[in-house]
């Protein structure tokens, strides 16, 4: 019921299109920081050694003779991947991405199993709180002006009858 009415892919799509509009807006940053490029590295090592530049590599001490490049080449290599993530293509990319009908099942299936499992931990002690919260949060006034209309309907219908 949740999930036809309320995270229809409509929505869904009206949510992401939402937040996506102006342009994507993702800092990824942070995770470009904290992806460990040395392996970039060391697969570079690997090409020049194995090419024709492998013997001249040689003479002058061999891949060891590179690792004093290894932590300025993922300091450059992490600063250019960010560049490269701030750029309208890029963006465009990840925006595809996230529109696309592979990713909105996925979205609907996480949706859908995070509203499962919530439902599976509710006890009725829980559900008749949160009727409670909901009738009182929502309610509320209508008992109140409810209240005061009825009042006046009950002043009103006194004196006319007098």
């Amino acid at each position: 019921l949740m999930m036809e009415q309320f995270f229809t892919e409509a929505n869904i799509d009206r949510f992401l299109n939402k937040e996506m509009a102006g342009g994507v807006n993702i800092d990824l940053q942070p995770v470009i920081e904290k992806v460990d490029l040395n392996p970039a590295f060391d697969s570079l090592v690997e090409v020049i050694e194995g090419s024709q530049f492998g013997g001249m590599l040689a003479m002058f001490g061999g891949a060891e003779a590179l690792q004093p490049m290894r932590q300025p080449f993922v300091e450059n290599m992490q600063v250019s991947i960010i560049e490269l993530s701030k750029s309208d293509s890029i963006k465009e990319a990840l925006k595809e991405q996230f529109e696309s009908p592979a990713m909105m099942d996925e979205i609907k299936q996480n949706i859908e199993g995070i509203i499962d499992q919530r439902l599976s931990e509710l006890t009725p002690a829980l559900v008749k709180e949160m009727v409670q919260k909901m009738i009182k949060e929502h309610l509320g006034w209508l008992v109140v002006w409810g209240g005061v209309f009825g009042g006046l309907i009950g002043v009103i219908s006194t004196f006319i009858g007098a």
